[in-house]
């Protein structure tokens, strides 16, 4: 049984197309990366697929649990509001911009919906922040606000944040684009950590080189639709015109891999 599943989905903005049936699939374990152009429609996928996003049509699962189906008009129609909840609780979602309570301290933060949402106690909610915070080098963060920290650390507060739900699986929004390259290589290397802890992850990113080191499947994205997907050898050696337009414009550091 796969983790996630993504039937045929399609979603609209004002009539234009963003997502023109798609489908894909995520095993227990499994690491899968999206790349592609701005406007190929890669986090708006990672918003259905974490129902902050309606689409129009599709079907969507969770452990075979169904999210959304096409109802007899051939529209999405989503369980209801206890079944979403339920559902909701197999995931977490990292954002590009952090989306931190600024008005929480980062302990706070953490702490919130484990406690209000999932109803878990004061005590076990905040001596796992503080695993989380050792894992993510901010031990001595717990008091600060987001104001107080760089963009690094609150992405990484924001990794712990989702982390203390105890999702089945990670969403990344481009965690990295909202970062300078110094920061982005700590936030690089924690979710290369949790790699490391066999946590389920799909990442939209931008970042090519870590895609292709991290990844067990690539998808390469455009135009509202997947172009091709793979495994990272067979997605960077592609012959594929469009793929290989795309990643020619980072550069030839993919040379070892089309030899």
């Amino acid at each position: 049984m796969y983790l996630l599943e993504m039937n045929h989905i399609k979603k609209s903005f004002d009539g234009q197309g963003v997502l023109k049936d798609i489908s894909l699939a995520v095993e227990e374990g499994e690491i899968v990366s999206i790349i592609g152009p701005s406007g190929s429609g890669k986090s708006t996928l990672l918003r259905c697929a974490t129902m902050l996003e309606r689409m129009d049509s599709g079907e969507l699962l969770y452990l075979g649990e169904k999210a959304a189906w096409n109802g007899p008009d051939g529209t999405a129609v989503y369980a209801g509001k206890e079944k979403q909840k339920e559902i909701q609780g197999n995931y977490g979602l990292v954002f590009q911009n952090f989306n931190l309570f600024p008005h929480y301290n980062v302990l706070k933060n953490i702490i919130d919906a484990p406690i209000h949402v999932q109803k878990r106690k004061s005590e076990e909610a905040v001596r796992e922040a503080y695993d989380l915070l050792r894992k993510m080098g901010l031990e001595d963060k717990a008091e600060a606000y987001p104001c107080q920290l760089s963009g690094g650390q609150c992405q990484r507060v924001a990794i712990a944040r989702a982390l203390a739900l105890n999702p089945k699986i990670l969403f990344f929004d481009e965690p990295t684009s909202a970062l300078d390259p110094e920061l982005t290589g700590e936030v690089l290397k924690v979710i290369r950590s949790l790699a490391d802890l066999q946590i389920t992850m799909v990442i939209v990113t931008h970042e090519m080189a870590f895609a292709r080191d991290i990844s067990d499947r690539v998808i390469f994205m455009a135009d509202g639709l997947i172009v091709e997907e793979g495994t990272p050898e067979e997605v960077f050696a592609s012959n594929n015109e469009r793929t290989q337009n795309f990643l020619g414009r980072y550069g030839d550091g993919y040379g070892s891999l089309k030899n």
